[in-house]
C-alpha cells in the first residue's frame, strides 16, 4: 500500500449508514458520522485532492439540460465542469458531494422500471452507501490509479459489509452500473458525475469480472488505467472477502 497522508478523516451525512462498514479495516460508523484512517481504509492511497462541484449548481445548471445534434450530453458534462469545478483536498466535502450525488441516481422512483423485483429500497440504501465512498478512489488523467479503497471492488465490499449472497452482491452491481444498459440513467449519471469531476467508468464487462468502477476525468487514459487495474485486482478482491463474518455453526 502507498499512503501520502494519514490524517484521520471524519464526515457527517445526511443519511445514517449501516454499522457493519466498520468491518472493513480503517472505518468506523457511528450513525451520520464516519470515520477513516487512511493508512488501515486504502490500498493504495496516493493522492488527496479531488475535483468538485457544487450539487445545487449541478441541480440548477446542469441536470434538466437536455442534449442536441450540435452537444451531446457528455460536452454539457465537460463544459459544465471547465466552468465550475475546483480543486479540494477536503474529504468531508467529497463525501458529502458524493451522497447527494447517489442519493440522485439510487432514487426509490427507478425501483419500478428496473425489472427486478428482488431489489428493494434498502438495496437502494446500500448502493448509495457504497458508491459514496467508492467517491474517494481516484484515476490520474494518465490513466494511473492513485486511490484505491475496499468499495473499488463493489460486489466484494457490498457482499461483506451486508452478508450478500455471491448472486445478490452480483445482482446489486449490475443496478450500480446499470446505466450501460438504460440511456435514460446513462444520461443522468453523466450529468451527475460532473459534480465529481468525471463520468464513471468501469473496468469490467459484468458481474464476473468484477473490476470495479471509478469516477475518472474526462480524458484519462483508458488503456493505462485497464493495465493498472489488471495488475492489482485479484489480490485486492481477495483481502475484502477475507472481511467476510462467517456464520456460526
Amino acid at each position: 500500500m502507498t499512503t501520502i497522508e494519514t490524517t484521520t478523516i471524519t464526515v457527517e451525512l445526511p443519511e445514517a449508514f449501516d454499522t457493519r462498514w466498520s468491518r472493513l479495516p480503517g472505518i468506523q460508523v457511528d450513525g451520520r458520522r464516519i470515520t477513516i484512517d487512511p493508512a488501515e481504509y486504502f490500498f493504495r492511497f496516493e493522492s488527496h485532492t479531488w475535483l468538485v462541484a457544487d450539487w445545487e449548481l449541478v441541480k440548477s445548471h446542469l441536470l434538466d439540460v437536455d442534449e442536441t445534434t450540435e452537444s451531446a450530453v457528455e460536452q454539457l458534462a465537460l463544459d459544465f465542469i471547465k466552468q465550475h469545478s475546483q480543486p479540494t483536498s477536503d474529504v468531508a466535502q467529497v463525501l458529502a458531494i458524493a451522497y447527494e450525488v447517489y442519493a440522485y441516481l439510487f432514487r426509490e422512483e427507478h425501483l419500478a422500471g428496473l425489472g427486478l423485483p428482488q431489489i428493494t429500497t434498502d438495496h437502494l440504501r446500500m448502493l448509495r452507501e457504497a458508491a459514496t465512498l467508492m467517491a474517494l478512489n481516484k484515476v490520474e488523467l494518465d490513466g494511473h490509479i492513485s486511490n484505491v479503497g475496499p468499495c473499488w471492488f463493489f460486489p466484494a465490499a457490498t457482499s461483506v459489509v451486508f452478508d450478500l449472497s455471491d448472486e445478490m452482491g452480483g445482482l446489486l452491481d449490475e443496478v450500480y452500473h446499470g446505466g450501460w444498459f438504460n440511456e435514460h440513467r446513462r444520461i443522468e449519471s453523466i450529468k451527475a458525475h460532473a459534480a465529481l469531476g468525471g463520468r464513471l467508468v468501469h473496468g469490467c464487462q459484468s458481474v464476473p469480472d468484477q473490476s470495479g468502477g471509478v469516477v475518472a476525468p474526462y480524458g484519462a487514459s483508458m488503456a493505462t488505467f485497464r493495465d493498472d487495474l489488471a495488475e492489482f485486482k485479484g489480490g485486492w478482491i481477495e483481502q475484502v472477502y477475507a472481511r467476510r463474518v462467517v456464520p456460526a455453526a
